[in-house]
């Protein structure tokens, strides 16, 4: 399987790896944390990109109030807590990324959602993905006049 070496992907996975970790342990087990130092190095990851790394963890825990507002808005008949964890993280991700905090062009940060989402979650978490985000996508679109 051919794996992106752009430093931007690699912040995207690592990113969606720390939050899955912090969101996975929901019942608050006493666990030892992983340093994203120790995930490049699981990862065989050359460079990453640190600054959209910060901003894509930051950006996530801030806002994942607003974020999950979106996602059940977008996705109804699957409330929060039925989403698979990775899916649930993918989507934070994008959300924020393209449509939140707007640092990546919004098609971009989808196209990178449904790479991440075959990745880590299989072609089932990719669909998902992808049919949420374009509908947040085509929303905004109509939103902003542009369709």
């Amino acid at each position: 399987m051919k794996r992106s070496t752009d430093p931007r992907h690699q912040a995207r996975i690592l990113a969606l790896q720390e939050l899955f970790s912090k969101y996975f342990n929901i019942k608050n087990i006493p666990v030892e944390e992983i340093s994203v130092k120790e995930l490049v190095e699981i990862n065989e990851m050359g460079e990453y990109n640190e600054d959209l790394y910060e901003k894509i963890l930051t950006g996530v825990t801030e806002n994942t109030e607003e974020i999950d507002k979106v996602i059940s808005q977008y996705a109804p008949q699957w409330p929060i807590t039925q989403i698979k964890s990775v899916d649930l993280q993918i989507l934070r991700i994008a959300i924020f990324e393209g449509f939140i905090g707007k640092i990546t062009p919004p098609k971009v940060a989808i196209d990178e959602a449904i790479e991440v989402a075959k990745d880590f979650g299989g072609e089932i978490s990719s669909k998902f993905v992808n049919g949420v985000l374009g509908a947040i996508y085509e929303q905004t679109k109509k939103e902003e006049g542009n369709e």
